[in-house]
């Protein structure tokens, strides 16, 4: 992967405590060496609780306090799973504004696992061709969407994956979305 093809490219990690540790960090990762700035966007400030499967995981600094965070100050946004982060965060109005900002402008939006659990909130699933952990299915299907159990989906900008296995896979479209830029329409 081209060490520079995020070069410029400023990317929102929207987390909150619960996030699955790797969906969090192994895109980070990825999103760095590609060159990218990434910024980890939180509820609260200071830092955020991870988690490995059901074990307590690491804590990862807060960059922005999402209360002064705008979509139009980012080029792309991710969305890590774990149950307990998504399941607040679509609880959060400020959350769910920053995900539509970046919908309505067809940013480019990657999500794992049950991740796309706030973009149902964000009313950004509704014909789209997507992927989640399992249980999101009849969710993201009753929004409209279309289900399907894939490695990684993409369509128009949007990435989804099914889980941590996923990652590679996920890391790589996300970063070609991202280099890609917006989609219209």
């Amino acid at each position: 992967m081209s060490q520079d093809k995020l070069n410029g490219k400023i990317i929102a990690v929207l987390a909150t405590d619960g996030f699955e540790q790797s969906e969090l960090e192994k895109p980070v990762e990825a999103l760095r060496q590609a060159g990218a700035k990434v910024v980890i966007v939180s509820p609260k400030d200071g830092a955020i609780q991870g988690w490995e499967h059901h074990d307590k995981g690491r804590e990862v600094a807060v960059d922005q306090v999402l209360a002064g965070a705008k979509a139009d100050d980012f080029d792309g946004l991710v969305l890590p799973g774990g149950v307990i982060n998504p399941d607040a965060l679509r609880l959060e109005p400020q959350a769910i504004e920053f995900i539509r900002g970046f919908a309505t402008a067809g940013k480019p939006i990657a999500a794992i696992c049950h991740g796309p659990w706030t973009l149902i909130n964000a009313k950004a699933v509704e014909g789209r061709r997507m992927t989640s952990w399992p249980s999101l299915q009849a969710d993201l299907e009753n929004a409209g969407a279309e289900w399907v159990d894939e490695e990684v989906v993409v369509d128009r900008g949007l990435v989804t994956s099914r889980n941590p296995d996923d990652l590679p896979a996920f890391c790589a479209r996300m970063i070609e979305e991202f280099a890609e830029g917006p989609h219209r329409g």
